[in-house]
């Protein structure tokens, strides 16, 4: 053995009798954490919705881990107008590396030894990734503009100079000013009232990494629920979302049942306007949600339990990088399923879990023919890339399904008691695969005795797909969907059926039995029947509209543009623009559209829709 070998295993084995994980250099990000650490934030910010910037003085807190002369931090299209060294008026020396469009510049700053903090005065460009400013005609109640940001993954940057890697947690607090009548809420405490004079301030006393920073500004409304819990929203849909997210208590108790206490004090949701890009963001006590998931019949929440789940992995436990990412997101679904049948029983979650297994063959299937079957290995290799695209059904139904053969090859009991213990032991602290696999070993399979296949980790983590032998779900509720589509088949809507008693689950496996080539005459059948085109449930509206633009269903298209103009989540404008351009008329349409409703996305749905339709 070499020597070399010898001082890397020697390493390892040290690294992994810490419940610490080791700093490493993040291949998307400047930051040398394992050199100089920051600890704390503190910032001031104005928001200026004429100039659409906001001006700002970002204090970093931080600790110097080797002696280094240099902190360096992570920056994109952000105006740095003076550095000072430990709150003196002492200007530190700084320059700005060259750019990268995904990971921005690099600020190098020098410091003095004994140096603790150093103070950044800047400004945001109104270009700025995370950030999107909404005109007044772009919000629900269309009296007033609205702001809101995006950190993940690697965003946080474009608004706030850090370390924005998720290797790295700390903790903040901030003072902010808006407009008079405006409310500003954080990932943070939040105020429930408008502050008379526009200034509000937050503190977040736990630990939580850069793209866990949140902001949103504007004239909403806040709500209870329960005793630590409520909803903030624009006026006109305070009501709706209140009743909507009504479960959100019975969830917290579930969760906390099953994986322990909730330690982020409050859980507040807001509902923000449509162009919000994705179905919720986990920012801890205040999550971020899309309006697409008030149906007005509570049948979409589990995306609320996903996100609360994201309290205990993700937000509590963090990827290290994301190269990690399954590490949120695969244990997050599972916890989300777990959730979900703790509050409305096993048939329930069940049909969830079925519907996530479709979602992750159809993307097994769509990554291999498009030449991307590297990207369905659970631990990625997204160096010099863009981070945002691990963000698919892999990292989710993938990771999930692979703790949910862990489950069945231990018992739930022995499983349960680990999740506990890891969620415990590893709070507020990062994880990377290779640790947790090392952990799993340990404190699982080897305590309890239990014989894994050696192969288990390479075929499930490392490699393409998915094993053969995972875990399979039969929905006692989608058997009776099973009746009503064979009914339908034979009927072609000559009579009408029983569905009076469906949710929006068993309407999406419906429809996904639908063989996908149908005709005009069908389709109309269909959608006089049970009014698809017209549903206002997003979910429905979304399946039903890729079997329209397949079919060429004309009677849909002009419900098919409003809805890519007015939604911004990019789990429904993915999937619709990719079928709209698999011919060189809908591709061409879709274009058109895109330049409609382009100003509504935010820059992580532009930027997807654009490399579609390239």
């Amino acid at each position: 053995m070499k020597v070399t070998q010898l001082i890397v295993i020697c390493l390892l084995s040290f690294v992994l009798s810490k419940t610490t994980i080791a700093l490493e250099m993040d291949p998307h990000s400047y930051a040398r954490p394992q050199e100089v650490l920051m600890t704390h934030l503190s910032w001031d910010a104005s928001i200026d919705f004429d100039q659409k910037v906001i001006t700002a003085v970002a204090e970093i807190t931080f600790e110097n881990k080797t002696d280094a002369s240099h902190l360096y931090l992570d920056t994109k299209e952000l105006k740095i107008n003076k550095v000072t060294i430990d709150g003196t008026d002492q200007e530190a020396f700084f320059e700005l590396g060259p750019g990268d469009f995904y990971l921005g510049k690099a600020l190098k700053i020098r410091i003095t030894p004994g140096a603790t903090k150093v103070t950044i005065h800047y400004q945001t460009s109104p270009t700025s990734h995370a950030l999107q400013w909404l005109d007044k005609s772009q919000t629900k109640d269309k009296k007033f503009p609205y702001l809101f940001t995006q950190s993940q993954a690697i965003l946080a940057r474009s608004w706030i100079p850090l370390q924005d890697t998720p290797g790295v947690k700390f903790t903040y607090d901030a003072q902010v000013q808006v407009p008079k009548g405006f409310m500003a809420l954080m990932s943070a405490s939040n105020p429930q009232q408008v502050s008379k004079d526009g200034r509000y301030s937050f503190e977040m006393k736990q630990p939580i990494p850069s793209y866990l920073m949140a902001m949103a500004v504007g004239v909403v409304e806040f709500k209870e629920i329960g005793e630590r819990s409520g909803v903030y929203a624009e006026p006109s849909q305070i009501e709706a979302a209140a009743y909507e997210f009504g479960e959100l208590e019975s969830m917290i108790d579930a969760a906390e049942r099953l994986y322990g206490d909730y330690r982020w004090e409050r859980y507040d949701i807001i509902v923000l306007p449509p162009s919000f890009p994705f179905g919720g963001m986990e920012n801890p006590r205040l999550t971020f949600a899309t309006p697409t998931i008030i149906a007005g019949d509570r049948s979409l929440t589990s995306l609320i339990a996903h996100e609360l789940a994201h309290s205990w992995s993700g937000n509590l436990v963090t990827n290290a990088n994301w190269n990690d990412f399954w590490i949120n997101e695969g244990f997050t679904v599972y916890f989300e399923r777990r959730i979900m049948e703790e509050v409305y029983g096993k048939p329930y979650a069940d049909m969830l879990s079925e519907l996530g297994l479709q979602d992750l063959l159809g993307s097994l299937d769509y990554f291999e023919k498009e030449g991307y079957s590297d990207d369905t290995k659970l631990k990625l290799q997204l160096d010099q890339r863009n981070p945002d695209d691990g963000v698919t059904d892999i990292a989710y139904e993938k990771g999930c399904a692979f703790l949910t053969y862990i489950e069945h090859l231990v018992g739930r009991q022995k499983f349960d008691a680990f999740l506990n213990q890891y969620f415990e032991e590893f709070a507020f602290k990062s994880m990377t695969t290779e640790y947790f696999l090392e952990y799993l070993d340990k404190n699982l399979f080897d305590k309890y005795a239990i014989q894994v296949d050696p192969k288990l980790y390479e075929e499930w983590v490392y490699s393409k797909g998915i094993p053969q032998d995972y875990i399979k779900f039969d929905a006692a509720r989608f058997n009776q969907v099973d009746i009503v589509f064979d009914q339908w088949l034979d009927s072609k809507g000559t009579k009408q059926l029983d569905t009076k008693e469906w949710s929006s689950h068993e309407w999406l496996y419906f429809l996904r039995k639908l063989p996908r080539e149908q005709t005009i005459e069908d389709l109309t059948k269909l959608d006089n029947a049970y009014q698809f085109t017209q549903s206002g449930n997003s979910e429905i509206l979304a399946e039903w509209f890729s079997l329209a633009i397949k079919n060429k269903y004309e009677p849909a298209y002009k419900n098919i543009e409003e809805f890519l103009i007015q939604v911004g989540r990019r789990k429904f404008l993915g999937p619709l623009y990719r079928a709209l351009a698999q011919t060189q008329e809908g591709r061409q349409w879709a274009r058109q559209i895109f330049e409609k409703a382009k100003p509504n996305y935010h820059f992580v749905a532009a930027h997807s829709i654009e490399q579609i339709l390239k």
